[in-house]
């Protein structure tokens, strides 16, 4: 091999290789930081702004950060047709639930449940209710009573199934571009909610637990249609995420920034956000840690009655009933629901919520089968989004 062609391959693999490189070193993932390191960030993020001014412009950074990261404008030209599949209505105890899937961008669908109020007469608000990283997804029953019970005190619900679990497994949870996927399926689910007719586009919420508390924050942060944000046992100083679908695309850390998923929470100031926190995750520390730091961004906005934290330190990481009630109480009060419909505890809760088994739950079924022109596996996926990087392709 002449040296000629032996530079030209060397450079060659050089350029292929350093923006990978270059990426990968940029990512913040799982317990990137020490909870003692944690702290000491925190006090150098406080040290960089002091005032709504600065906090803005910081904010500003933060977000462009996010987009630019997740590489959000790959996907910013698909925001046509929805294709709705609805079907198997069920009237229960005072709300409906139906078997949904839209189009997220062409050769993607997403697959979720509606719940809605029964004989709603004016517009409802409307809450996504993305789940977490549990086997059973939205057809666990934490998350049928949680939906259920919204759906009770008049709110239209749209829970949808991450990326690579339940019906969605056009891809793998694990695959590389994973939180764009998410999040902007996240997003379709909102446009989806707004293009609804009955739904008011003023009150919109979002809650999750675990990785969906991640989806819940993640969207809030990039997107102020969101009014009312309640992430559930997921904002933490000092872990970013375990799954890539979380932090796999470097959106916490550039060459001119680095944050954390306390300010990237933060950002949903001033409007409505609770974090409902435990003592046996990464959550822990939030009293001390987390919440003093966000409950400081609103104050420069003056908005400090309009942030709350509820720390179960007892408890463990769940969408529990203990933490469905906060939940409850916090979205009835900023979305204007009717909270005589907070059960008093899971025992209420239970006589009114129907658990349905996920057969009678699923989007896809022989008489409405995921489309023909559903893409799938990761590489296909990966080839239609990011053909100029094949170094993302899964070997």
């Amino acid at each position: 091999m002449s040296k000629f062609v032996f530079y030209f391959l060397f450079i060659f693999i050089f350029i292929q290789i350093i923006p990978v490189a270059s990426q990968q070193s940029m990512l913040c993932m799982g317990h990137y930081w020490t909870e003692e390191e944690a702290a000491e960030k925190m006090k150098e993020m406080a040290a960089s702004w002091d005032d709504r001014n600065s906090w803005t412009s910081r904010a500003d950074m933060i977000r462009e950060g996010m987009l630019e990261g997740m590489e959000f404008d790959r996907l910013a030209g698909f925001e046509g047709d929805f294709r709705p599949v609805i079907h198997s209505t069920k009237v229960m105890d005072g709300y409906i639930v139906e078997n949904i899937s839209i189009l997220s961008f062409p050769g993607f669908y997403i697959s979720g449940n509606l719940y809605r109020p029964e004989g709603a007469t004016i517009d409802c608000p409307a809450i996504l209710c993305p789940h977490g990283h549990r086997q059973e997804g939205r057809f666990h029953e934490n998350m049928q009573y949680l939906c259920a019970t919204f759906a009770r005190m008049g709110a239209i619900v749209f829970t949808y199934d991450m990326v690579g679990y339940g019906e969605m497994k056009q891809v793998n949870n694990k695959m590389p571009v994973a939180l764009l996927l998410q999040t902007w399926d996240s997003r379709r689910v909102l446009d989806y909610l707004l293009s609804r007719p009955g739904v008011d586009r003023e009150r919109i919420g979002m809650t999750g637990e675990s990785s969906g508390g991640t989806q819940t924050f993640i969207l809030t942060a990039i997107d102020p249609r969101i009014r009312v944000s309640v992430p559930v046992v997921q904002v933490s100083a000092h872990f970013f995420g375990g799954c890539v679908c979380e932090s796999g695309m470097p959106i916490h850390k550039s060459d001119h920034h680095q944050t954390n998923n306390v300010e990237i929470a933060a950002l949903c100031a001033p409007r409505p956000m609770m974090l409902i926190s435990d003592g046996d995750d990464w959550t822990r520390n939030t009293p001390e840690v987390e919440f003093p730091y966000i409950k400081s961004v609103y104050a420069v906005f003056g908005k400090e009655e309009l942030v709350e934290n509820v720390h179960l330190a007892n408890e463990k990481h769940d969408y529990g009933i203990s933490k469905r009630l906060a939940a409850y109480h916090f979205l009835a009060r900023h979305l204007f629901l009717d909270a005589t419909k907070i059960p008093s505890g899971k025992y209420e809760e239970a006589s009114h919520v129907t658990i349905l088994p996920k057969e009678e739950l699923e989007a896809y079924d022989t008489m409405h089968p995921l489309p023909a022109d559903a893409m799938q596996g990761d590489n296909e996926i990966i080839r239609y989004l990011f053909p100029d990087k094949p170094e993302l392709l899964v070997k």
